[in-house]
């Protein structure tokens, strides 16, 4: 996709359907983005986000970005001035959303609100952000044509348990020269990078309502238990658990 340097206002609310979605385009106001119901993946040029309910991003003015909805998701969007601060204003950041900061979030984005009522509960929620900077659930872009051959061929087909080895012997490339090109772009091995892509995998198969077993296959895990064993080493929990947690994942 090309990023073509629109400026386009941001709608408090956007009702997505499943895989739909706002292609690249940049404010000239910070942007909180959130998902109060369903999945967005986030685009940046520097990679890419899985965001759910829990979780919103900070998107600094004049940052191009797209989104792509994962099930149908209610997004909710708030701008603030550029001359007025905000918690991270270098980078697109992802952020844990507490209980009072979606309903901070929800009554800015929900309906009229007079200007000095408006003006101090945006303040509320910058003071809150300030606080609650999320684990990165993060996808870095990769320039490398190799690497990129290798993502596209992962991204046509997820379960793929091919090692790196044998990938890059599908594009022409030796695993220690693609070992070498995934360390210094993605800063992690090829292990540690197919692991946070099978996970964000998994979140949007979750979003979609497929069952453990399907995903497990349709990612590449040896067995549901063992994706069951990789998703609670990352979040903490179980996929069954976070489904819980996450009530409005799935609309």
């Amino acid at each position: 996709m090309t990023i073509d340097g629109q400026i386009i206002p941001s709608s408090p609310i956007r009702l997505l359907s499943h895989l739909e979605r706002i292609g690249w385009h940049r404010h000239e106001g910070h942007q909180l983005i959130y998902p109060l119901r369903g999945v967005l993946r986030v685009f940046t040029a520097s990679g890419v986000w899985v965001v759910p309910p829990s979780q919103g991003v900070w998107m600094p003015a004049g940052t191009a970005h797209a989104h792509r909805a994962c099930g149908a998701t209610e997004m909710r969007s708030v701008l603030f001035d550029p001359e007025g601060g905000g918690p991270f204003i270098d980078r697109p950041s992802v952020l844990a959303f507490t209980p009072l900061l979606r309903e901070a979030v929800t009554a800015l984005t929900g309906g009229a609100l007079g200007e000095p009522v408006r003006g101090r509960l945006e303040q509320v929620v910058l003071d809150l952000l300030c606080t609650v900077e999320a684990p990165q659930r993060f996808l870095p872009a990769l320039a490398d044509p190799r690497l990129r051959e290798v993502v596209a061929l992962l991204e046509e087909h997820p379960g793929d348990r091919r090692t790196l080895a044998q990938l890059g012997a599908a594009v022409g490339s030796s695993e220690r020269t693609l070992s070498r090109l995934f360390r210094e772009e993605a800063g992690t091995s090829f292990a540690r990078w197919r692991g946070q892509f099978r996970l964000h995998h998994a979140l949007v198969l979750l979003a979609e309502g497929h069952q453990i077993t399907r995903i497990a296959v349709a990612c590449g895990y040896a067995s549901p238990s063992a994706f069951i064993g990789a998703f609670r080493a990352s979040f903490g929990v179980t996929p069954g658990e976070y489904l819980r947690r996450e009530p409005d994942l799935r609309l």
